[in-house]
């Protein structure tokens, strides 16, 4: 069983190895390995950082970009009720416009159709005045045709004249 119980020789100079090693480890190796692993944590804990900083950032771009959204379909809302507004008050404007110079049109028709009224009675008495008085004139030529009847008619209009 030779093989398998080793000599305190070589028991002695492995433990020997072993502690020379551990503390070689213990001087230059865990210093450095703790060393790059706290490096390699501050590293992640920045990257961790900078993720949430982004984010917030992101979250704040977000919500900026939904306010102004908000704000730019509110300015829409208003524009388009400006229009509306304004389109029926040029309808309105425009209607009362239109009604007006329809009540001009038909003022200046009535006044022509006045006016034409006017005249065709004025021309139509001067032709009933013109016929009277033709016809009195003939009459008038007829029953004078004597000097009596003359006579009788001047005395008559002087009578008529001194009553009044």
């Amino acid at each position: 069983m030779e093989l398998f119980t080793p000599d305190f020789g070589l028991v002695f100079w492995m433990f020997i190895a072993f502690i020379i090693l551990f503390l070689a480890l213990a001087k230059w190796g865990w210093p450095m390995i703790i060393k790059n692993m706290e490096k390699r944590a501050d590293i992640i804990d920045k990257g961790v950082e900078y993720a949430r900083s982004a984010k917030d950032q992101l979250d704040n771009a977000r919500a900026e970009a939904q306010k102004y959204v908000a704000e730019a379909q509110k300015q829409q809302a208003e524009m388009l009720r400006d229009a509306a507004k304004m389109k029926t008050q040029i309808i309105e404007e425009a209607r009362k416009e239109a009604s007006s110079e329809a009540q001009k049109v038909m003022d200046a028709a009535k006044l022509s159709i006045e006016q034409s009224r006017k005249e065709a009675e004025l021309q139509f008495r001067n032709e009933v005045s013109k016929f009277s008085i033709e016809i009195a004139e003939k009459m008038v030529r007829q029953e004078m045709k004597t000097d009596k009847a003359q006579a009788e008619l001047v005395n008559k209009l002087l009578d008529e004249i001194e009553k009044n």
